[in-house]
């Protein structure tokens, strides 16, 4: 995710204002699709909010190029998300009943004879079948071939300072493939894809961290710099270890052993398997063993100059030193993505389904809500559903701008962090202090004021939002069963009277002034390839590091699947000793820490910045007594993982 050093944001581009279809009702069952004609059915949410009357600049030619995605529903939507719900939640008989991959796609998968119907239909409208998998037919052909297939003429419109195409009206299907179709993607030409947004060089341009540091919280008091608060404060870490983090949160005598954990990025590191290696010996982590560490690669990588493919290198790093931090043990499956677009993204998720690689995903991507579109939202909730009735947990991360205002201008929640079948992973700012106890947390939130120019002061204290863990509202997933009783109402009906869905659902170390030292092979000036540490943070390190306690919770369960975790993560809600009960200001009074860094990243040649960050300042959103917007239930407290123990 984005934060002070290099993690990732991808996602989907989508008009948030239509309504969402299958996976989008809360836990529920997909929307029967309207009647548009007698001889038609319309496929809801493929036509985007953006493509108004008023943005309409006429007819798509109709020898332009479209290429689309017609992802089929299978032969029982409606029971496949039902026994989604059966087997996640502990109160039900078929809790824990999983299916193996092959018994899940005959019982759900679409039919031979519901394949060649759709395919039948696509040609016979003059369009190219170019891939068939068993969750979607592509196909390629003219703007004119389109339009007679999904019953819909093709416009351009202007969104922003752009023009793209796009259906006039809501595609449709021949109402004998009613039921056989869940969507269509790719009528629309808008980039569907991730962003990467660092805040700092990308991991190919080496970075490093200035000190003075902490070797632990308040290890290192800033004597010589103003006070905050009232109080001196101490340096910002040097960068947490898997030591620490394992201590903080309980981890115990368990290491993730027979856990398969599954990690989903765009591309991949060229230098993984030595740096993961370097990292884990330099830092008394376990030894990677022979076959721990797997990668599962698309034959050719696309859009790579578009994507910033060496950007995504620092994601992927993070995602398995932090794993193996917390879990030794776990074997972990790397699953990069042709390219950060949707399409690819979601091809990766469906390789772990498919052939099940692992039972627990973690997913440090994701982008805002009002650029998920209902139909790619639909194509998502599916493969979680699917993952789901497999005994497939799937962990996203919530964001690492807060409530989105300062970024976007309007407050949202990230996707697909937003899903209803996936776990939302918040921030923290952690203090594990000497001898790797747990002190405290806070909702990561960061606010920043530089030094003044006399050394007395801090400029205008405590300054502006910098970045903090996504969380708040969704405007478009109606509240899931599994939240009610437990998420305050002002929060479950802020953007609803009927109430939505609340991000995020638990919390981990995010902030990058309480982060965790990575390594990895970056380029240094003199164009040599070197190993080398950082300390990050963001999202993009909470999302693993639970990833990694829950392969911890299912090695004390016994090896047995925890699936998708939030029916019960919610049902231990209020236990005593599961969840530290995170709040902002856990010692009474505010928080910060001071920092000083390399203005050039590298080294003081170019001169240093002293700063002084504020922590739980999270824009608009607040950690506080009980479930929050910030972290959820709160983080794993050392009864977590016991409490998954079977006795």
């Amino acid at each position: 995710m984005r934060s002070n050093r290099a993690t990732v944001r991808a996602g989907v581009s989508m008009a948030a204002t239509l309504p969402m279809i299958a996976g989008a009702l809360a836990l529920g069952i997909p929307a029967a699709h309207a009647a548009d004609t007698p001889a038609r059915d319309t496929l809801a949410g493929t036509k985007p909010a953006w493509a108004t009357a008023k943005a309409d600049k006429g007819a798509t030619a109709d020898n332009a190029q479209v290429k689309a995605r017609v992802y089929l529903a299978g032969r029982d939507a409606a029971g496949l998300a039902a026994y989604a719900k059966a087997v996640s939640d502990p109160s039900s008989p078929s809790y824990g009943k999983y299916l193996s991959a092959k018994k899940a796609q005959a019982r759900f998968g679409a039919t031979k004879a519901q394949v060649a119907a759709v395919k039948s239909w696509l040609k016979s409208a003059g369009l190219t079948v170019t891939e068939v998998t068993s969750h979607y037919v592509a196909v390629s052909g003219d703007v004119a071939a389109a339009e007679k297939a999904f019953g819909t003429q093709m416009h351009n419109f202007a969104k922003g300072s752009k023009t793209y195409r796009a259906p006039a009206k809501s595609a449709s299907v021949p109402a004998g493939l009613k039921g056989a179709v869940l969507t269509v993607t790719g009528l629309d030409s808008a980039p569907h894809k991730s962003t990467h947004d660092d805040q700092l060089p990308p991991p190919d341009a080496v970075f490093k961290n200035s000190g003075p540091f902490s070797s632990y919280y308040g290890s290192n008091v800033a004597t010589t710099l103003p006070d905050a608060y009232g109080q001196k404060i101490p340096y910002a870490v040097k960068g947490y270890t898997g030591k620490q983090l394992r201590a903080a949160y309980g981890a115990g005598s368990y290491t993730g052993k027979g856990v398969r954990i599954a990690i989903t990025d765009a591309y991949a590191s060229p230098t993984i398997a030595f740096d993961a290696g370097t990292y884990a010996q330099k830092h008394g982590d376990a030894a990677w063993k022979t076959s721990q560490l797997h990668q599962v690669l698309p034959k050719n990588y696309t859009k790579t100059k578009e994507c910033g493919a060496a950007g995504w290198y620092g994601e992927e790093t993070l995602d398995v030193e932090a794993v193996h931090a917390v879990a030794p043990s776990a074997d972990v499956t790397y699953v990069g993505a042709a390219s950060c677009y949707d399409d690819d993204l979601l091809d990766s998720l469906s390789k772990v389904v498919d052939k099940h690689l692992a039972d627990i995903v973690s997913n440090s991507w994701g982008d805002i809500e009002a650029n998920q579109t209902p139909d790619l939202a639909a194509a998502y909730d599916q493969v979680f559903q699917l993952g789901a009735v497999q005994g497939i947990g799937f962990y996203f991360s919530s964001g690492d701008n807060g409530d989105e205002v300062a970024n976007t201008g309007t407050k949202q929640v990230d996707t697909p962090a937003n899903s209803a079948w996936v776990t939302a992973v918040g921030g923290t700012s952690l203090a594990v202090g000497k001898g790797d106890t747990y002190q405290w947390e806070t909702g990561w939130g960061t606010e920043k004021a530089v030094l003044s120019a006399d050394g007395k002061s801090w400029t205008n204290f405590p300054g502006a939002f910098t970045s903090g863990a996504g969380g708040g509202t969704s405007k478009t997933v109606p509240q899931p069963y599994y939240q009610k009783g437990v998420v305050p109402k002002a929060l479950a009906t802020a953007n609803s009277a009927d109430g939505n869905r609340v991000v995020p659902d638990i919390a981990a170390i995010a902030d990058p002034n309480t982060g965790f030292k990575v390594g990895q092979t970056q380029t240094f000036p003199d164009g040599t390839e070197q190993y080398s540490e950082y300390r990050i943070g963001g999202t993009s390190l909470a999302a693993p590091v639970i990833a990694a306690v829950q392969a911890l919770a299912q090695e004390a369960g016994g090896g047995k699947a925890l699936g998708f975790a939030n029916p019960a993560i919610y049902a231990k809600y209020g236990k005593a000793g599961v969840f530290h009960d995170v709040t902002d200001k856990p010692t009474g009074t505010d928080l910060a820490v001071a920092r000083i860094d390399f203005l050039n990243g590298l080294d003081a040649t170019g001169g240093l910045a002293t700063s002084v960050r504020s922590l739980g300042k999270d824009s608009s959103l607040s950690a506080v007594k009980g479930y929050d917007d910030v972290t959820g239930v709160g983080s794993p407290a050392n009864g977590y993982v016991q409490s998954y123990r079977r006795h």
